[in-house]
């Protein structure tokens, strides 16, 4: 994580020993939530290893997963995290994960302690930002196939990870068509 972080600014020996203190580890099982819809995000994570989804209920009730996220990267519902505001979405795992989890008070202490820290946090949201436009912007255009080969090439390590009904409703078509496609492809 600490490699992660330097992408993005200088920290040094003793703000890293900081940032260790105020870091739990957790394990969450497949199907486990680290957050849900409907509570207010409490905690950030940085997954150490396995895969997690960002999913919603549509309107007809369907369970729509918006993105995937997996390791060497932070997950939080930012907008219900920064605005103590009940989430929209699940953040589920969908393998088995290991995760450095801050809590709200760790976070905000960081915050506070740590020159340079908010800026570190703001070129991470910012590069989130523009991966979530990346992931939307190629599923409005194209064809399922399409999708399913992009899907490939940008998650390469994900599509034999987690289960073929998530990568479906990513891909915004039934896990049928899926398979139909797979056999193609």
């Amino acid at each position: 994580m600490i490699d992660y972080l330097l992408q993005f600014g200088s920290l040094n020996d003793q703000q890293i020993a900081l940032i260790g203190k105020h870091a739990t580890e957790i394990l969450l099982n497949e199907g486990d939530y680290f957050s849900e819809a409907g509570k207010v995000a409490n905690q950030v994570g940085f997954i150490l290893e396995g895969v997690i989804r960002v999913s919603y209920y549509n309107k007809d009730g369907e369970d729509v997963t918006r993105y995937f996220i997996d390791e060497d990267n932070f997950v939080v519902d930012l907008n219900s995290f920064d605005n103590k505001i009940a989430s929209s979405e699940y953040v589920q795992a969908v393998t088995k994960c290991k995760l450095l989890v801050f809590s709200k008070k760790s976070w905000e202490d960081l915050s506070l302690t740590i020159v340079g820290w908010d800026a570190i946090v703001a070129k991470i949201t910012s590069k989130g930002l523009l991966q979530k436009i990346e992931r939307i912007s190629p599923l409005i255009a194209e064809d399922a196939a399409t999708r399913y080969r992009t899907f490939l090439e940008r998650y390469p390590g994900i599509a034999n990870r987690v289960a073929l009904v998530f990568i479906a409703s990513y891909l915004g078509i039934t896990p049928s068509s899926l398979s139909r496609i797979r056999r193609n492809i």
